[in-house]
């Protein structure tokens, strides 16, 4: 395993764990708070930069098919950058009821980011194409 992958899957992980933190911490809390958004930026972080390097791992190797991993994980990354901005806009501006409910779509974002990490690990030990 190259050291480039063993970082690239590092950083998927870590960004895993920060925002599985983030999406069911404010859920259980059962309003947002800042140490939310610190967790949703955090995930975003390590979710770009787990994906750049997969992405230059994939090009170094010929690699540039467009499958479903590509389409869900490129969805969940644009959905994680509006979640964090109306997370930012709902905790500075938003009212209570907004603020309790914000989870719904938080839940959402992270179980599609969920299913292209799934659909990653499958396509990397190739029981996917």
């Amino acid at each position: 395993m190259s050291t480039l992958l063993i970082f690239a899957s590092s950083a998927m992980v870590v960004a895993l764990v920060l925002y599985s933190i983030g999406v069911f911490g404010e859920k259980l809390s059962g309003t947002i708070q800042f140490k939310h958004l610190l967790f949703f930026a955090g995930g975003i972080v390590f979710d770009t930069t787990g994906t750049t390097l997969m992405n230059r791992i994939a090009s170094q190797d010929g690699g540039s098919s467009f499958g479903l991993h590509q389409i869900t994980g490129g969805a969940a990354l644009i959905l994680m950058g509006f979640h964090l901005l109306w997370a930012i806009w709902v905790y500075k501006k938003g009212d209570d009821k907004a603020k309790r409910q914000f989870h719904k779509f938080s839940l959402g974002v992270w179980s599609l980011w969920v299913i292209s990490f799934v659909l990653g690990i499958l396509v990397g030990i190739g029981v996917i194409g």
